[in-house]
């Protein structure tokens, strides 16, 4: 099954035109398992151009390709899956238009609350962040570590960590509970 492949290294994109040279030295250099795709941008063309561009490139490395918020771009483009924050389609509408073999993540911020009822929701996994102060997003709430050592005992789907993670603090998150912890400046900065 493809959650069971939500461990290891979770790279998200950097919200910027992409480089896809160095994305693809970054999935080999550190053997990313798995890429989202994060770019903040109107130009739909450029979106499905971008996201078409990845896709490939994870087939080509066996890693599993995820679409940051946007349902459609995912179905378009073939994508493995679709990442849902708050202020995003719920879990019931991406699985309704994605099938029961798409993969959907969903932020959880600092509430288990919100874990236990997107795994209720069928939901293939949870983020819980930030963990660490972030340069990425500044202004997130913090997440203890101790969230993420009670969800593991709570949960029985996989657990990323995400927010200000370094090679220097990854151990952290994983010895809290974390299956995979996701990186954006670490690895593309």
């Amino acid at each position: 099954m493809l959650d069971q492949k939500i461990q290891g290294l979770y790279a998200i994109t950097p919200n910027k035109n992409l480089d896809i040279a160095l994305i693809e030295g970054v999935i080999t250099k550190h053997q990313v398992n798995i890429l989202q795709y994060r770019h903040k941008t109107d130009n739909e063309q450029r979106r499905l151009d971008e996201a078409s561009q990845l896709r490939e490139l994870c087939l080509t490395h066996n890693t599993l390709f995820i679409i940051n918020d946007d349902i459609n771009l995912c179905e378009k483009v073939g994508a493995n899956g679709v990442h849902l924050g708050q202020n995003d389609a719920s879990i019931q509408t991406a699985r309704a238009q994605l099938g029961k073999d798409s993969i959907i993540g969903v932020s959880c911020y600092n509430q288990l609350g919100l874990a236990i009822q997107a795994q209720s929701q069928g939901a293939n996994y949870v983020a819980f962040g930030a963990l660490f102060a972030s340069s990425t997003k500044p202004n997130a709430k913090r997440c203890p570590l101790s969230v993420v050592t009670q969800a593991k005992k709570e949960l029985c789907l996989p657990i990323v960590g995400i927010g200000g993670i370094t090679f220097e603090n990854q151990q952290l998150a994983l010895d809290a509970g974390c299956d995979t912890v996701a990186m954006i400046n670490e690895l593309f900065n």
